[in-house]
């Protein structure tokens, strides 16, 4: 059984590589194949693979299987739960109880 922390800590380690924040920003103009991601990355094979089981497991991002290939596409649920958990953790409380009431700096 997880624990809440495990569960964030899928999160925060789906943001802290760059080629996964680069992977991210991909998948922000809509669904992509690995092999689009394979060609726009020039990484290998289990590079990509890696990497992307850490961001499906952490639910940012959601995986479909086509044929041969693989398409990811980012979670609108997991997208959502990752603010949240930024926000839990970092937000006073008194903000947090209001949710959404908060300033960007």
């Amino acid at each position: 059984m997880n624990t809440i922390y495990e569960n964030y800590a899928r999160v925060f380690k789906a943001f802290c590589d760059e080629k996964r924040l680069r992977i991210l920003e991909l998948l922000h103009g809509g669904e992509k194949c690995a092999c689009k991601l394979l060609e726009d990355l020039d990484i290998g094979q289990s590079s990509l693979s890696y990497h992307m089981k850490i961001l499906v497991e952490s639910g940012i991002v959601k995986s479909r299987q086509e044929g041969k290939w693989t398409y990811y596409t980012i979670s609108q649920e997991g997208s959502d739960y990752a603010v949240d958990v930024l926000k839990t953790l970092i937000m006073p409380d008194k903000i947090n109880a209001n949710n959404k009431s908060y300033k960007m700096l």
